[in-house]
Formats: structure tokens, C-alpha cells, sequence
């Protein structure tokens, strides 16, 4: 394939079909492979460039106007690592603008550079959203090099070639290799983070990329909690006596973390324990049980979702990020379904009949977004409180 590039041209987005769309690069020099999504939320760009669940992924954000608050030290969601195992590539409608935020240490620009993230400015935001809104999230690679010079023919060998998320576990990757504590609350003005001074549980988390404000979210409503590796055996997590146990989000297809994970979740179920599953965590709650998975065309990505919870009748509005999805069909007699997207009438939340056993496909933690769905974290203490009386 042969494209002439325009003058100036420094980055580059090129499509498995041999799309190209051509802008500034920012951040980053060099290349990344990915599956391209649109994010729609207008704020919180660093909280979602680093949540572990867009692992081998490069969002698209469909708001024009990114990076006018900077970045800092604080609003980092994953736990280590770098964009290897988070977003590997961010594309903006408009140059990223200089911070203007009190919290600001660092230009957006030049903290991606840091981070390994490839940027791309100056496109069609809107046409690259159609694209995926008519023809599924599709295979890229973004790159930036300053002397303009790529090789257009090669990097579209190398998207079309790529086998892409379904059957790929990445929660290995974006877990952490050892167990450890937590007791951050959440962010409260003027003071910053907050501890847990008084535990009322113990919580343990099954790390498959878990985001730190979930679990400030913990912390905050009294829970000590301990973090441990996606493959950690229900043995190893009973033997710690926990109050309850949260299934975190994660990147990936569902099924294929789901080998080694869903047999160790049925036994945490069958164990009585009150269990909170969050994204992933949700989709792999739901295959323990007896449900499927599907991949979805263009997922759902933003910080402005209604949802309804069928529970209470009310709808709020909540952050998103999956590309994967439960059949609501598969869903078997004992498990009822609480919370539905009111975008496409997909699942968002299920319960065990009978057992303190619940999950959600959004975020109730938020980070960014708006919060309406906090009270999911009670609901899971109150769980835990009547299973210790």
C-alpha cells in the first residue's frame, strides 16, 4: 500500500484494513499495537490512561480538549508498572494544552513521554469514533516519530496480524507477584488521602488489575484489606479467615483468566464468604456460576453510563470500561440480575439467590466519574456484617 503523508506529519494511527490517519505525535517516541477504543468521559485522562482493564489497548478520546489540568503523582490507578500494563496509546482531537490545576506537576505530554505512552493529536476524533461505532473496535498501531518518517506498508502488517483480545489472559501481567496490605482511604479536601485508623473487616482482593481507588473504597468503609495475585488459590485466600472477598477488575478476555481463576471463585462462593466481583471480577463471577462471556463490538468506555439498578429502581449515571460482556440468557435460575445498561440493555450486575454474592459491570469506585454508585461498597460491608454476627 502507498500513502503520501502530509507535511509536518509526526504521528501516525494505522488500521488493520490500511485506515491511516495522520497527526502531531505527542509523548512517547516509537510504536504500539493495540485493539482502539473511544473513551467519552470529558475529565480524569491520567486516572484512565493508567487503569490496568485498558491493557493492550489505545484510547481514542472523543472530548477535544485533553490535558488542561496536567498530571501528578497522585491519580496513577494501577499499582506498578507502566503502560505495558495499562492504556499503550492515547489519541486526542486537539494538541494536549499547557496544565492550569493546582495539583499539576507535570504537562500531560510530557508525562506520557515518561510513562512510554504513544501519543497522537490533530485528528478526526469523530470519524475514527465512527469507525468503531459502525465497524467494531479495530486492530492499530499508533506511532510517533519525529523526523516524519514511517513505514506505513509495515505498520499495517503488523495491526492486521495481531490476533487481537479474545483468548488472551492479561490479568497474569497486570497482578501483582505478592500479597500485600492497604488502609488508604479515599480523597477528601483539603487533606488528601485519608488511613484507616479503626478496621471493622478483613478484606481480601483477588488482584487481576485492580485500580487503587477500589480500594480506598474498601478502606473507606472499614475495611483492612489484603491484595493477592490473580492466581491465588481460594485455599490460600480462606486460610486468611477473610470477612469477605472482592474479585477486581482486570484486562483481557474473561474465559481465559477464567482456567485457572473461576474454579477458585465457585469454591469461594460455595465457601459462604459475602463476595463483591467489579468489572472483570464481575465477568468471572458470572462464569463461575454457570453464565458465558461475549466480546463486544465497541464495548463501553466513559464517565457518563446510565444504569439502573433494578434493586431500588433508581438510575445513575457510572463509569465504564469493558469490551466484554455476560449473556443475560446464559444466566442460570439462582442467579438474578440487579443492575442493566440503559445505552444497549446489555447485563450490569448479578446476584446469588440465597448466598451475600453480588457483582457489577461498572465501577462503582469511580476515578474517574461521577460516585452515585459508592453505596455498592456498603452494601457489600452490610454483607459482611450480618455474615459475622
Amino acid at each position: 500500500m502507498s500513502v503520501e503523508l502530509l507535511p509536518g506529519v509526526t504521528g501516525v494511527l494505522v488500521l488493520a484494513d490500511g485506515t491511516v490517519l495522520q497527526g502531531i505525535g505527542v509523548g512517547a517516541v516509537g510504536e504500539a499495537l493495540g485493539e482502539v477504543c473511544f473513551n467519552t468521559a470529558m475529565s480524569g485522562y491520567q486516572e484512565i490512561l493508567t487503569d490496568p482493564s485498558y491493557m493492550s489497548q489505545i484510547v481514542a478520546f472523543t472530548f477535544p480538549h485533553i490535558g488542561n489540568v496536567g498530571t501528578n503523582s497522585e491519580d496513577i490507578e494501577q499499582i506498578g508498572g507502566s503502560s505495558d500494563t495499562s492504556a499503550r496509546g492515547a489519541i486526542f482531537r486537539d494538541t494536549p494544552t499547557d496544565p492550569a490545576n493546582w495539583r499539576s506537576n507535570s504537562t500531560l505530554a510530557g508525562w506520557m513521554e515518561r510513562r512510554g505512552v504513544v501519543g497522537l493529536a490533530g485528528v478526526d476524533t469523530r470519524a475514527l469514533t465512527r469507525i468503531i461505532r459502525e465497524k467494531g473496535m479495530p486492530h492499530g498501531v499508533i506511532a510517533h516519530s519525529p523526523t516524519g518518517e514511517f513505514d506505513i506498508p509495515a505498520l499495517q502488517k503488523k495491526a492486521a496480524e495481531w490476533t487481537g483480545l479474545v483468548g488472551l489472559d492479561l490479568a497474569k501481567d497486570a497482578s501483582t507477584r505478592q500479597s500485600f496490605e492497604w488502609t488508604e482511604t479515599e480523597w477528601s479536601w483539603p487533606e488528601g488521602y485519608g488511613k484507616l485508623e479503626a478496621p471493622k473487616y478483613d478484606v481480601v482482593v483477588m488482584d487481576f488489575g485492580v485500580k487503587r481507588n477500589i480500594l480506598r473504597s474498601l478502606a473507606q468503609v472499614g475495611a483492612r484489606v489484603t491484595v493477592v495475585p490473580a492466581d491465588t488459590s481460594a485455599e490460600d485466600i480462606l486460610a486468611r479467615n477473610p470477612d469477605g472477598v472482592l474479585l477486581s477488575n482486570g484486562p483481557g478476555d474473561p474465559a481465559a483468566t477464567g482456567e485457572y481463576a473461576v474454579p477458585q471463585i465457585r469454591k469461594l462462593v460455595e465457601s459462604g464468604k459475602p463476595v463483591f466481583g467489579i468489572c472483570l471480577g464481575h465477568q468471572m463471577l458470572a462464569l463461575a456460576l454457570g453464565a458465558k462471556t461475549v466480546k463486544m463490538e465497541q464495548g463501553h468506555h466513559g464517565a457518563n453510563h446510565p444504569v439502573k439498578d433494578l434493586t431500588t429502581g433508581k438510575v445513575e449515571i457510572v463509569s465504564m470500561n469493558h469490551g466484554f460482556t455476560v449473556e443475560r440468557e446464559t444466566l442460570p435460575s439462582p442467579v438474578k440480575e440487579t443492575h442493566v445498561s440503559l445505552f444497549d440493555g446489555t447485563n450490569a450486575g448479578i446476584e446469588l439467590s440465597g448466598k451475600p454474592v453480588f457483582s457489577v459491570q461498572h465501577h462503582p469506585e469511580a476515578s474517574p466519574g461521577p460516585t452515585d454508585s459508592l453505596y455498592l461498597f456498603e452494601r457489600f460491608a452490610e454483607n459482611m456484617g450480618k455474615a459475622k454476627a
